[in-house]
């Protein structure tokens, strides 16, 4: 198609197809699993159960609605690990697509990343229901969530773009993503506080957009105010910054997939 219709595609055909990638990606991973979608519930609720009971029971933390705080921790990684993973296989896994249809290679990553926000749209209403039972109240701050959450989306996409187009070429990619996300779940405030953090390690934390959705999370919906400037100014930065160079990379690489696909 002509790179002057290019607009007009992608509010068409390229946005069907889009959509429809999403969807697909979303039936595929629950179809032949017996609690499907409840899957989306069970994996934080598990992990929220077990870090609670350590961290009440047996190493116990002052930490007051520990349930709610370590749920401000794990969706967002969850989120970022899962779908930084699965989007960085996402080409690989869609060989016929891309070697059949002539849509722009990047729909695929990012429909793999868009795929996974239906999942973190239930995961938050799970989080957003524990944090009324605590007894947290509505205020206006919630309006900045949405703007948050989007940052972080626009973050993950632009790693998934530059993984998956490596991923190609280096087929240990995913691996090394896999790995990364471990070492991650130690430098992320998951189960821990921000103010555990060295003073001067505080800049370089909230340099990591999921450290600094963790942390603006819980600003927000436990402490009742909004998250400092600074770490929505970093967060943005960090965010457009990661989106730039993935779509650089990935459209610098993509002309040859066909080579390695």
């Amino acid at each position: 198609m002509p790179t002057s219709n290019g607009g007009v595609a992608w509010l068409g055909e390229y946005r069907f197809a889009l959509s429809e990638l999403v969807l697909k990606d979303f039936r595929v991973r629950y179809r032949n699993m017996s609690l499907g979608i409840f899957w989306s519930l069970l994996n934080p609720l598990v992990m929220m159960g077990v870090l609670t009971f350590v961290f009440t029971q047996v190493y116990p933390s002052t930490q007051s609605s520990f349930p709610v705080f370590v749920l401000c921790g794990l969706i967002p990684f969850n989120f970022f690990a899962l779908a930084w993973s699965s989007g960085t296989a996402s080409l690989l896994d869609n060989i016929a697509l891309i070697k059949r249809v002539p849509v722009p290679r990047e729909i695929v990553p990012v429909a793999s990343v868009l795929s996974h926000c239906l999942h973190l749209g239930i995961q938050i209403a799970l989080l957003i229901l524990f944090t009324l039972l605590y007894g947290f109240q509505i205020n206006i701050y919630w309006m900045l969530l949405p703007l948050v959450w989007a940052l972080e989306v626009i973050f993950v996409i632009g790693m998934v773009m530059a993984t998956s187009a490596l991923n190609v070429y280096v087929r240990d990619t995913r691996y090394v993503v896999e790995s990364v996300n471990l070492i991650l779940f130690w430098l992320v405030p998951v189960f821990y506080s921000f103010e555990m953090i060295r003073p001067e390690h505080a800049g370089i934390y909230q340099l990591n957009p999921v450290a600094a959705l963790v942390l603006a999370m819980r600003s927000i919906l436990m402490q009742g105010h909004a998250p400092p400037w600074t770490l929505l100014y970093k967060l943005t930065i960090t965010s457009l910054t990661a989106f730039a160079v993935g779509l650089f990379i990935f459209r610098r690489l993509k002309h040859r997939f066909y080579d390695y696909l």
